[in-house]
């Protein structure tokens, strides 16, 4: 159970890193009126990236290092492709906190709801639409074995 716990724990830091990469590139692109919330948005999976890191240390693992760059799934050119990235990334983010929260049990499995749940949330405030299983119809869509590190 502990090997399966750190490597979803590992997942969930690896997609926060990604998220937070991406949010830059969102933060880059943002039209003012959003800027707050991408901003917040951002402080919060650098939050959340920051207290995973120490879960696995917890564990008696290595937190996985970020990536040097991420590739972005689609150009962000403008802010309507940068609305579009915040959702991908949340909807993305949601996924992996799904596969956490089946992986853990106790205070570790209420801490990957929260943050399934938060992702969600953000995915619908930044989409203006909500999915009906947030973290599981995306996750299966969006799982690849690409080499490359991606958003």
């Amino acid at each position: 159970m502990k090997d399966q716990e750190l490597k979803a724990l590992q997942a969930a830091l690896a997609a926060e890193h990604a998220a937070v990469y991406g949010y830059g590139v969102v933060g880059g692109r943002i039209r003012e009126d959003r800027r707050t919330e991408a901003k917040a948005a951002y402080d919060a999976h650098r939050a959340r990236r920051d207290a995973l890191a120490r879960e696995v240390r917890d564990l008696g693992g290595a937190p996985v290092a970020a990536a040097a760059a991420y590739a972005l799934p689609f150009a962000v050119p403008d802010s309507a492709a940068a609305v579009r990235l915040a959702a991908e990334l949340e909807d993305r983010v949601a996924g992996v906190y799904s596969d956490l929260v089946r992986a853990t049990g106790g205070e570790r499995r209420r801490t990957a709801a929260g943050s399934l749940r938060e992702a969600a949330v953000r995915a619908v405030r930044w989409r203006g639409e909500s999915v009906a299983f947030p973290g599981l119809a995306e996750r299966a869509a969006t799982t690849s074995a690409s080499p490359t590190p991606t958003v």
